[in-house]
């Protein structure tokens, strides 16, 4: 009877540890899944870096810039809803945009102040001089513009263009006069001026020219070079030395001094 007592109770504890190792197996299961779960969150998160290629800064800049000048006709700002979908902007609209944003960094492209609208008119030969003047230009652009605004939109720089057409080609229906004033400014950019240069003339060639200069100010600059001495110029330098002033012997008292003796033949 104590025998099989005796055996009974190694069953009964080998089946308890059995039954407590499965659950401790299951957990290990579960919390590793869970780990390469969690692996895979971070790395989504947290990409690899080193394996993606750098774009080049003038990319960059491109970008930024063509994004600038492609922001949404149809009322949506830059990450809004629909701003993925690119919008094509036509020669015309390009042109406006470019010229919209000459000269300010703040400026997003859809509207045009009054100075730019007139360079507009100027660099794209709107302005004739003879059927369309400066003048003409800054009266239209007071009339299509709100009066509460200081700017106009793209829709109302078209209806400026058609007063301006209409009054430029008066031997032309409106529909022809407005496409040739249109194909004027399709595709140009503001132009930029040159820096101005100084015209030389005999009056300031002859006031900047030190070899004439005479007295005081002849004193101020070197009679070789042209350049001027600075300090020295312009200040009386008091000498030092111990030399009298003017004395053109000087430094050879060493000379004289150290000058090696030569052996008389016997």
């Amino acid at each position: 009877m104590g025998t099989a007592e005796s055996t009974k109770r190694k069953l009964k504890s080998a089946n308890t540890g059995t039954a407590q190792k499965e659950p401790n197996s299951c957990t290990s299961m579960a919390d590793q899944k869970d780990n390469n779960e969690d692996f895979k969150v971070q790395t989504a998160k947290h990409p690899n870096m080193g394996s993606v290629p750098m774009r080049p800064h003038s990319e960059q800049s491109r970008d930024r810039t063509s994004k600038r000048l492609s922001t949404e006709s149809n009322g949506t700002s830059e990450g809004g809803v629909g701003s993925s979908t690119p919008v094509e902007l036509t020669a015309l609209e390009e042109s406006f945009r470019r010229f919209a944003i000459h000269g300010d960094t703040r400026a997003t492209g859809k509207e045009m102040h009054g100075k730019n609208w007139s360079k507009l008119c100027k660099d794209c030969g709107v302005i004739d001089g003879k059927n369309i003047t400066l003048t003409d230009v800054d009266i239209v652009f007071s009339k299509v513009k709100k009066k509460s605004s200081r700017n106009i939109t793209f829709d109302e720089f078209k209806a400026a263009l058609g007063e301006l057409a209409r009054k430029k080609y008066k031997e032309k229906t409106g529909e022809e006069a407005e496409a040739e004033v249109f194909k004027l400014i399709e595709g140009k950019t503001p132009v930029i001026s040159g820096v101005t240069r100084a015209v030389a003339s005999p009056t300031v060639s002859r006031l900047t020219d030190t070899t004439k200069f005479t007295g005081s100010h002849k004193e101020r600059f070197d009679p070789t070079t042209g350049r001027g001495k600075g300090k020295a110029g312009r200040e009386d330098i008091v000498d030092t030395s111990g030399y009298v002033s003017g004395y053109k012997h000087r430094g050879s008292y060493e000379k004289k001094v150290n000058k090696p003796t030569v052996g008389k033949p016997m």
